[in-house]
Protein backbone atom coordinates (compact mmCIF):
# COMPACT_ATOMS: atom_id res chain seq x y z
CA UNK A 1 0.00 0.00 0.00
CA UNK A 2 0.99 3.44 -0.78
CA UNK A 3 0.30 6.70 -0.09
CA UNK A 4 -0.18 9.65 -2.49
CA UNK A 5 -1.40 13.07 -2.45
CA UNK A 6 -4.50 14.10 -4.92
CA UNK A 7 -5.60 17.23 -6.57
CA UNK A 8 -8.41 18.23 -9.18
CA UNK A 9 -6.54 18.96 -12.55
CA UNK A 10 -5.24 22.77 -12.55
CA UNK A 11 -5.62 23.32 -9.10
CA UNK A 12 -2.83 22.87 -6.04
CA UNK A 13 -5.37 23.41 -3.01
CA UNK A 14 -7.17 21.13 -1.12
CA UNK A 15 -5.76 17.87 -1.90
CA UNK A 16 -6.60 14.72 -0.38
CA UNK A 17 -4.23 12.13 0.94
CA UNK A 18 -5.32 8.83 0.17
CA UNK A 19 -4.54 4.96 0.15
CA UNK A 20 -3.25 3.90 -3.31
CA UNK A 21 -4.37 -0.11 -3.01
CA UNK A 22 -5.90 -2.34 -6.27
CA UNK A 23 -6.27 -1.71 -9.81
CA UNK A 24 -5.95 2.02 -11.81
CA UNK A 25 -9.50 1.65 -11.63
CA UNK A 26 -9.74 1.30 -8.26
CA UNK A 27 -7.51 4.46 -7.49
CA UNK A 28 -10.11 6.60 -10.19
CA UNK A 29 -13.27 5.74 -7.88
CA UNK A 30 -11.53 6.57 -4.46
CA UNK A 31 -10.35 9.91 -6.62
CA UNK A 32 -14.24 10.38 -7.73
CA UNK A 33 -15.42 9.99 -3.76
CA UNK A 34 -12.60 12.62 -2.09
CA UNK A 35 -12.68 15.19 -4.79
CA UNK A 36 -15.95 14.85 -5.77
CA UNK A 37 -15.69 14.48 -9.49
CA UNK A 38 -15.97 12.21 -12.36
CA UNK A 39 -12.38 11.66 -12.54
CA UNK A 40 -10.78 9.61 -15.91
CA UNK A 41 -7.40 10.65 -15.83
CA UNK A 42 -4.60 10.35 -14.00
CA UNK A 43 -1.38 12.78 -13.99
CA UNK A 44 1.86 13.57 -12.56
CA UNK A 45 3.33 16.53 -11.48
CA UNK A 46 4.42 17.14 -15.29
CA UNK A 47 1.82 16.29 -17.08
CA UNK A 48 2.81 12.80 -17.53
CA UNK A 49 -0.13 10.52 -18.08
CA UNK A 50 0.01 7.50 -15.70
CA UNK A 51 -2.26 4.09 -17.05
CA UNK A 52 -0.17 1.42 -14.87
CA UNK A 53 -0.17 1.81 -11.23
CA UNK A 54 3.37 0.03 -10.94
CA UNK A 55 4.25 4.32 -11.78
CA UNK A 56 2.95 5.45 -8.54
CA UNK A 57 5.61 5.99 -5.77
CA UNK A 58 5.05 6.87 -2.16
CA UNK A 59 4.25 10.18 -1.37
CA UNK A 60 3.65 11.07 -5.10
CA UNK A 61 1.58 14.30 -6.14
CA UNK A 62 -1.00 12.97 -8.61
CA UNK A 63 -3.60 15.57 -10.38
CA UNK A 64 -7.06 13.91 -11.26
CA UNK A 65 -8.87 14.94 -14.88
CA UNK A 66 -12.65 14.30 -16.14
CA UNK A 67 -11.17 14.84 -19.43
CA UNK A 68 -8.28 13.69 -21.32
CA UNK A 69 -5.44 16.45 -20.58
CA UNK A 70 -3.67 18.32 -18.32
CA UNK A 71 -4.09 21.89 -16.61
CA UNK A 72 -0.40 22.83 -15.35
CA UNK A 73 -1.29 24.39 -11.88
CA UNK A 74 1.79 26.39 -11.20
CA UNK A 75 1.75 28.09 -15.17
CA UNK A 76 0.44 31.46 -13.65
CA UNK A 77 3.74 31.70 -11.34
CA UNK A 78 7.20 32.73 -12.27
CA UNK A 79 9.58 30.23 -12.76
CA UNK A 80 11.50 30.47 -9.63
CA UNK A 81 7.79 29.39 -8.13
CA UNK A 82 7.62 26.27 -10.39
CA UNK A 83 10.37 24.85 -9.67
CA UNK A 84 8.52 24.45 -5.90
CA UNK A 85 6.42 21.40 -5.87
CA UNK A 86 5.04 19.46 -3.45
CA UNK A 87 6.82 16.35 -4.21
CA UNK A 88 10.12 18.43 -3.06
CA UNK A 89 12.78 16.44 -0.97
CA UNK A 90 14.21 18.96 1.99
CA UNK A 91 16.19 18.24 4.98
CA UNK A 92 14.98 19.54 8.07
CA UNK A 93 18.07 20.08 11.21
CA UNK A 94 16.32 19.34 14.45
CA UNK A 95 18.08 19.91 17.37
CA UNK A 96 21.41 18.71 15.47
CA UNK A 97 19.28 15.60 14.02
CA UNK A 98 18.74 16.03 10.56
CA UNK A 99 15.62 14.11 8.88
CA UNK A 100 14.84 14.00 5.10
CA UNK A 101 10.96 14.08 4.33
CA UNK A 102 9.19 15.61 0.83
CA UNK A 103 7.22 18.91 1.17
CA UNK A 104 3.79 17.22 0.67
CA UNK A 105 4.31 15.11 4.06
CA UNK A 106 4.41 18.74 5.84
CA UNK A 107 1.63 20.07 4.64
CA UNK A 108 -0.82 17.91 3.30
CA UNK A 109 -1.47 15.79 6.53
CA UNK A 110 -2.06 18.69 8.36
CA UNK A 111 -2.73 21.63 5.97
CA UNK A 112 -3.18 23.97 9.06
CA UNK A 113 -0.11 23.04 11.04
CA UNK A 114 3.07 25.47 11.60
CA UNK A 115 5.24 22.82 9.80
CA UNK A 116 2.47 23.33 6.82
CA UNK A 117 2.81 26.74 7.04
CA UNK A 118 6.18 26.90 7.25
CA UNK A 119 6.98 24.69 4.29
CA UNK A 120 4.05 25.19 1.69
CA UNK A 121 5.42 27.83 0.50
CA UNK A 122 9.09 28.66 -0.18
CA UNK A 123 11.15 31.56 2.36
CA UNK A 124 7.82 32.79 3.69
CA UNK A 125 8.75 32.36 6.63
CA UNK A 126 12.44 32.83 6.26
CA UNK A 127 13.44 29.73 7.23
CA UNK A 128 17.16 29.44 8.49
CA UNK A 129 19.57 26.76 6.91
CA UNK A 130 22.69 24.67 8.32
CA UNK A 131 25.95 25.16 5.82
CA UNK A 132 24.54 21.95 4.08
CA UNK A 133 21.33 23.30 3.16
CA UNK A 134 18.97 21.43 5.98
CA UNK A 135 16.29 23.74 7.61
CA UNK A 136 16.91 25.00 11.23
CA UNK A 137 14.48 23.73 14.13
CA UNK A 138 15.18 24.46 17.38
CA UNK A 139 13.30 21.39 18.92
CA UNK A 140 13.96 18.11 20.40
CA UNK A 141 14.73 15.20 17.76
CA UNK A 142 13.72 12.42 19.84
CA UNK A 143 10.33 14.22 20.41
CA UNK A 144 9.92 15.18 16.97
CA UNK A 145 10.77 11.60 14.91
CA UNK A 146 7.31 10.81 16.20
CA UNK A 147 5.63 13.42 14.70
CA UNK A 148 7.20 13.18 11.28
CA UNK A 149 5.95 9.74 10.86
CA UNK A 150 2.53 10.47 11.93
CA UNK A 151 2.81 12.99 9.33
CA UNK A 152 3.71 10.38 6.88
CA UNK A 153 1.58 7.71 7.79
CA UNK A 154 -1.16 8.64 9.88
CA UNK A 155 -0.31 6.71 12.74
CA UNK A 156 1.20 7.43 16.66
CA UNK A 157 4.01 4.83 17.01
CA UNK A 158 6.28 6.17 20.34
CA UNK A 159 9.36 4.16 20.05
CA UNK A 160 10.59 2.55 23.59
CA UNK A 161 11.99 4.81 26.13
CA UNK A 162 10.33 8.11 24.77
CA UNK A 163 8.35 9.75 26.87
CA UNK A 164 4.36 10.45 25.31
CA UNK A 165 4.48 13.67 27.46
CA UNK A 166 7.33 14.87 25.59
CA UNK A 167 5.94 14.34 22.33
CA UNK A 168 2.49 15.83 23.21
CA UNK A 169 4.40 19.06 24.21
CA UNK A 170 6.27 19.12 20.12
CA UNK A 171 2.54 18.08 19.07
CA UNK A 172 0.81 21.05 20.61
CA UNK A 173 3.85 23.20 19.74
CA UNK A 174 3.70 22.67 15.73
CA UNK A 175 -0.29 22.93 16.27
CA UNK A 176 -1.06 19.59 14.91
CA UNK A 177 -4.25 18.93 17.02
CA UNK A 178 -5.68 15.43 16.03
CA UNK A 179 -2.37 13.71 17.52
CA UNK A 180 -2.21 16.46 20.51
CA UNK A 181 -5.94 14.49 21.06
CA UNK A 182 -4.48 11.03 20.56
CA UNK A 183 -1.72 11.60 23.26
CA UNK A 184 -3.75 13.01 25.36
CA UNK A 185 -5.63 10.06 25.48
CA UNK A 186 -2.84 7.56 25.33
CA UNK A 187 -1.47 9.49 28.65
CA UNK A 188 -4.68 9.19 30.19
CA UNK A 189 -5.03 5.31 29.73
CA UNK A 190 -1.33 4.95 31.10
CA UNK A 191 -2.08 6.83 34.22
CA UNK A 192 -3.58 5.38 37.30
CA UNK A 193 -7.57 6.79 38.30
CA UNK A 194 -7.26 9.47 40.44
CA UNK A 195 -9.75 8.37 43.16
CA UNK A 196 -9.28 6.17 45.86
CA UNK A 197 -10.90 2.98 44.34
CA UNK A 198 -8.70 -0.14 43.60
CA UNK A 199 -6.76 -0.78 40.70
CA UNK A 200 -8.17 -3.42 38.43
CA UNK A 201 -6.46 -6.35 36.51
CA UNK A 202 -7.56 -4.65 33.63
CA UNK A 203 -6.44 -0.87 34.46
CA UNK A 204 -2.64 -2.17 35.73
CA UNK A 205 -2.14 -4.43 32.88
CA UNK A 206 -2.30 -1.41 30.94
CA UNK A 207 -0.18 0.48 33.09
CA UNK A 208 2.27 -1.75 32.57
CA UNK A 209 2.10 -2.12 29.08
CA UNK A 210 2.08 1.64 28.80
CA UNK A 211 5.58 1.86 30.96
CA UNK A 212 8.63 0.74 29.29
CA UNK A 213 11.00 -1.95 30.16
CA UNK A 214 13.73 0.63 30.95
CA UNK A 215 11.71 3.22 32.93
CA UNK A 216 10.99 2.29 36.67
CA UNK A 217 7.57 1.58 37.62
CA UNK A 218 6.40 3.37 40.95
CA UNK A 219 3.29 2.32 42.83
CA UNK A 220 3.83 3.80 46.02
CA UNK A 221 0.54 4.56 47.80
CA UNK A 222 -1.42 2.90 45.27
CA UNK A 223 -4.79 0.73 46.30
CA UNK A 224 -4.71 -2.74 44.69
CA UNK A 225 -7.23 -3.85 47.83
CA UNK A 226 -8.89 -7.28 46.58
CA UNK A 227 -6.86 -7.04 43.06
CA UNK A 228 -6.23 -10.10 40.84
CA UNK A 229 -2.37 -9.47 40.26
CA UNK A 230 -1.96 -13.41 39.93
CA UNK A 231 1.14 -14.69 37.63
CA UNK A 232 1.99 -11.08 36.31
CA UNK A 233 5.81 -10.50 35.69
CA UNK A 234 5.98 -7.17 38.78
CA UNK A 235 9.82 -7.42 38.58
CA UNK A 236 11.63 -4.46 40.72
CA UNK A 237 8.21 -2.72 41.05
CA UNK A 238 8.19 -0.17 43.74
CA UNK A 239 4.78 -0.47 45.88
CA UNK A 240 6.00 0.87 48.98
CA UNK A 241 3.15 1.67 51.15
CA UNK A 242 0.96 0.41 48.69
CA UNK A 243 -2.94 -1.41 49.30
CA UNK A 244 -2.56 -4.66 48.38
CA UNK A 245 -4.74 -6.13 51.59
CA UNK A 246 -6.36 -9.37 50.44
CA UNK A 247 -4.63 -9.25 46.79
CA UNK A 248 -4.16 -12.38 44.55
CA UNK A 249 -0.43 -12.35 44.04
CA UNK A 250 0.18 -16.41 43.65
CA UNK A 251 2.85 -17.31 41.11
CA UNK A 252 3.57 -13.94 40.27
CA UNK A 253 7.29 -12.48 39.94
CA UNK A 254 7.95 -9.97 42.58
CA UNK A 255 11.79 -9.92 42.44
CA UNK A 256 13.56 -7.42 43.52
CA UNK A 257 9.91 -5.58 43.86
CA UNK A 258 9.87 -2.72 46.88
CA UNK A 259 7.34 -3.99 49.40
CA UNK A 260 8.27 -1.64 52.34
CA UNK A 261 5.67 -1.07 54.58
CA UNK A 262 2.92 -2.28 51.65
CA UNK A 263 -0.36 -3.90 53.63
CA UNK A 264 -0.55 -7.45 52.32
CA UNK A 265 -2.74 -8.67 55.08
CA UNK A 266 -4.76 -11.29 53.97
CA UNK A 267 -3.11 -11.11 50.88
CA UNK A 268 -2.18 -14.52 48.44
CA UNK A 269 1.31 -14.94 47.54
CA UNK A 270 1.28 -18.82 46.86
CA UNK A 271 4.71 -19.70 44.78
CA UNK A 272 5.72 -16.09 44.57
CA UNK A 273 9.08 -15.26 43.30
CA UNK A 274 10.40 -12.86 45.82
CA UNK A 275 14.20 -13.41 45.10
CA UNK A 276 15.59 -10.41 46.54
CA UNK A 277 12.08 -8.63 47.41
CA UNK A 278 12.35 -5.38 50.31
CA UNK A 279 9.55 -6.10 52.69
CA UNK A 280 10.91 -3.65 55.21
CA UNK A 281 8.09 -3.13 58.04
CA UNK A 282 5.70 -4.47 55.70
CA UNK A 283 2.13 -5.76 57.74
CA UNK A 284 1.66 -9.20 56.10
CA UNK A 285 -1.10 -10.72 59.06
CA UNK A 286 -2.91 -13.40 57.95
CA UNK A 287 -0.99 -13.70 54.21
CA UNK A 288 -0.68 -17.04 52.46
CA UNK A 289 3.07 -17.16 51.37
CA UNK A 290 3.25 -21.17 50.56
CA UNK A 291 6.12 -22.39 48.74
CA UNK A 292 7.65 -18.94 47.84
CA UNK A 293 11.03 -18.33 46.87
CA UNK A 294 13.43 -15.78 48.79
CA UNK A 295 16.25 -17.37 47.86
CA UNK A 296 18.04 -15.53 45.11
CA UNK A 297 21.13 -17.25 42.94
CA UNK A 298 23.02 -13.89 42.60
CA UNK A 299 23.31 -13.83 46.48
CA UNK A 300 20.71 -10.55 46.87
CA UNK A 301 18.96 -11.52 50.59
CA UNK A 302 15.45 -10.68 51.03
CA UNK A 303 14.67 -8.36 53.73
CA UNK A 304 11.81 -8.90 55.94
CA UNK A 305 12.96 -6.84 58.97
CA UNK A 306 10.60 -5.67 61.13
CA UNK A 307 7.73 -7.24 58.84
CA UNK A 308 4.53 -8.09 60.47
CA UNK A 309 4.35 -12.06 59.52
CA UNK A 310 1.56 -12.83 62.39
CA UNK A 311 -0.11 -15.90 61.38
CA UNK A 312 1.50 -16.23 57.72
CA UNK A 313 1.54 -19.08 56.24
CA UNK A 314 5.21 -19.64 54.52
CA UNK A 315 4.90 -23.57 54.38
CA UNK A 316 7.94 -25.05 52.01
CA UNK A 317 9.42 -21.76 51.01
CA UNK A 318 12.66 -21.53 49.83
CA UNK A 319 14.21 -18.41 52.79
CA UNK A 320 18.15 -19.50 52.58
CA UNK A 321 19.78 -16.48 54.17
CA UNK A 322 16.83 -14.14 54.70
CA UNK A 323 16.68 -11.25 56.97
CA UNK A 324 13.46 -11.74 59.82
CA UNK A 325 15.35 -9.28 62.29
CA UNK A 326 13.14 -7.81 64.88
CA UNK A 327 10.23 -9.64 62.51
CA UNK A 328 6.84 -10.72 64.20
CA UNK A 329 5.91 -14.45 63.38
CA UNK A 330 3.80 -15.19 66.14
CA UNK A 331 1.40 -17.95 65.28
CA UNK A 332 2.81 -18.61 62.05
CA UNK A 333 3.22 -21.73 59.86
CA UNK A 334 6.73 -22.27 58.37
CA UNK A 335 6.95 -26.27 58.02
CA UNK A 336 9.50 -27.54 56.23
CA UNK A 337 10.91 -24.23 55.43
CA UNK A 338 14.80 -23.51 54.65
CA UNK A 339 15.89 -21.20 56.60
CA UNK A 340 19.52 -21.91 56.31
CA UNK A 341 21.70 -18.96 57.08
CA UNK A 342 18.87 -16.80 58.28
CA UNK A 343 19.01 -13.65 60.12
CA UNK A 344 16.05 -14.44 62.99
CA UNK A 345 17.62 -11.92 65.76
CA UNK A 346 15.22 -10.60 68.11
CA UNK A 347 12.45 -12.51 66.18
CA UNK A 348 9.14 -13.06 67.80
CA UNK A 349 8.77 -16.94 66.89
CA UNK A 350 5.96 -17.51 69.98
CA UNK A 351 3.77 -20.01 69.05
CA UNK A 352 5.29 -20.43 65.27
CA UNK A 353 5.16 -23.84 63.58
CA UNK A 354 9.09 -24.61 62.41
CA UNK A 355 8.89 -28.27 62.06
CA UNK A 356 10.99 -30.05 59.44
CA UNK A 357 12.70 -26.72 58.91
CA UNK A 358 16.65 -26.45 58.28
CA UNK A 359 17.81 -23.72 60.23
CA UNK A 360 21.37 -24.70 60.29
CA UNK A 361 23.76 -21.41 60.67
CA UNK A 362 20.38 -19.61 61.17
CA UNK A 363 20.73 -16.39 63.89
CA UNK A 364 18.25 -16.36 66.67
CA UNK A 365 20.04 -14.36 69.18
CA UNK A 366 17.31 -12.70 71.22
CA UNK A 367 14.51 -14.43 69.37
CA UNK A 368 11.43 -15.61 71.56
CA UNK A 369 10.56 -19.05 70.84
CA UNK A 370 7.97 -19.73 73.82
CA UNK A 371 5.42 -22.15 72.54
CA UNK A 372 7.18 -22.54 69.09
CA UNK A 373 7.79 -26.12 67.61
CA UNK A 374 10.96 -27.34 66.64
CA UNK A 375 9.87 -31.41 65.78
CA UNK A 376 11.91 -33.24 62.87
CA UNK A 377 14.30 -30.76 62.31
CA UNK A 378 16.78 -31.33 59.54
CA UNK A 379 20.11 -30.23 61.58
CA UNK A 380 19.66 -29.70 65.25
CA UNK A 381 20.13 -26.64 67.01
CA UNK A 382 23.07 -25.55 68.24
CA UNK A 383 24.12 -23.45 71.74
CA UNK A 384 26.07 -20.80 69.80
CA UNK A 385 22.59 -19.49 67.88
CA UNK A 386 20.76 -18.62 71.39
CA UNK A 387 17.26 -19.27 71.40
CA UNK A 388 15.80 -17.59 74.90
Amino acid sequence: MRRVTLFVNGTSSNGKVVAVYGSMEDLLSVASSKLGIRASSVYNGNGGLIDDMTLIRDDDVLYISEENSFDDPLEDFSGSEKAQTHTDWLTLNVGGRCFTTTRSTLVSKEPESMLAHMFREKDVWGNKQDSQGAYLIDRSPDYFEPILNYLRHGQLIINEGINPLGVLEEARFFGIEELAEQLESLIRSSQPPDDHSPLTRKEFIRFLLATTTKSELRCQGLNFNGADLSRLDLRYINFKMANLRGANLSHANLSGANLERADLSMASLDAANLQGVKMLCTNAEGASLRGCNFEDPAGIKANLEGANLKGVDMEGSQMTGINLRVATLKNAKLKNCNLRGATLAGTDLENCDLSGCDLQEANLRGSNVKGAIFEEMLTPLHMSQSVR
